[in-house]
């Protein structure tokens, strides 16, 4: 027996869990340098900067989308290679990639300075397509 899910729902299905998962209150963390391996695995690089989300994650398709966060003010300056996501208790749930295109976030500059607040804008974070 080969049980096979359709994409669509799949995707679906992963969004709505980690959306309930990551809850209200989560932190995203701009860090400097390559992502970590795992969000398990110690966090590395600076961190530039936190934001803090106001509310919860929706999903919609596989794409998690949070509501439009207020800026934030770095701790240290630096050039944003990755972020990660933690849960208001401050369990890692995921890590990605930080740049100006093509990344898992995208930033207007990566370049993070003290004294220049930090404005993602509205976060959104597209479910991979096993």
């Amino acid at each position: 027996m080969a049980l096979t899910l359709a994409v669509a729902t799949a995707t679906q299905l992963m969004g709505a869990a980690l959306a309930t998962s990551i809850g209200a209150g989560a932190t995203i963390e701009i860090r400097s340098g390559a992502k970590p391996a795992t969000p398990e695995t110690a966090a590395s690089g600076t961190l530039l900067v936190t934001v803090t989300i106001s509310g919860s994650f929706t999903s919609t398709a596989g794409v998690l989308t949070a509501a439009d966060p207020a800026s934030a003010s770095p701790a240290a300056s630096g050039t944003a290679g990755h972020f990660r996501l933690k849960q208001s208790g401050g369990t890692a749930v995921l890590d990605g990639t930080v740049g100006t295109s093509g990344q898992d976030m995208n930033l207007g500059s990566t370049t993070i300075a003290t004294g220049v607040p930090v404005d993602l804008g509205v976060p959104t974070i597209t479910i991979p397509v096993a």
